[in-house]
């Protein structure tokens, strides 16, 4: 990973209700080519789960997932076509390693980012949130889309970078070098952990 966390230009900051929001770290996703190990990115996910439900803060699962018939797939014409028909169920099933569902909220999503035609933001904004911890795969993609709607919608963001990875390294590179740190504070699942339990 860039070692843009490494010396961070202020100390990070948690809200005092922040919200932990993961992206798409389900099967179909976590099964894929990632330029780091997806099971490192979703054990440090699962730390920082369990440590903002040790807080009784809000978990937020974010998948992706389309109708059987693909009928709300994304339309559009782009160089480089997306999906055609819709994966199997089981493509958009969390890992047992995020444990039991429990209090998580559950958002699905049918495009890149997680705002676009959800009720994230309603379910985030009932519950006082006004920071999103924000991790996931992949960071260009749906991390960066979500993060962009989050900071137009004037939520604080905290970008966890060891938490997040990409299909493409130079697409992650660009994420955290040139979009995140315009809109959002980078920091590690550690120093997370470590706000959280001040």
């Amino acid at each position: 990973m860039s070692d843009s966390t490494a010396t961070p230009s202020a100390p990070l900051t948690l809200d005092e209700r922040p919200a932990l929001v993961l992206i798409d770290l389900q099967q179909g996703i976590l099964g894929l080519p990632t330029v780091h190990p997806s099971d490192g990115v979703l054990k440090n996910a699962v730390a920082l789960a369990d440590a903002f439900r040790a807080k009784g803060l809000p978990v937020v699962r974010v998948r992706v997932a389309w109708s059987p018939d693909g009928g709300d797939l994304p339309v559009g014409r782009s160089a480089a076509p997306g999906l055609t028909q819709a994966p199997p169920a089981a493509f958009a099933e969390f890992p047992e390693d995020l444990g039991p569902l429990g209090d998580d909220i559950v958002i699905t999503k049918r495009h890149w980012g997680a705002f676009t035609g959800t009720e994230l933001d309603l379910q985030l904004r009932r519950r006082g949130v006004t920071q999103i911890v924000l991790c996931g795969i992949s960071s260009s993609i749906g991390v960066e889309s979500t993060a962009r709607s989050a900071f137009e919608l004037s939520y604080h963001l905290l970008l966890v970078e060891d938490a997040t990875t990409d299909t493409d390294a130079a697409a992650h590179e660009h994420s955290f070098t040139k979009i995140f740190p315009r809109i959002a504070e980078l920091g590690s699942t550690e120093q997370v952990i470590e706000l959280l339990g001040r």
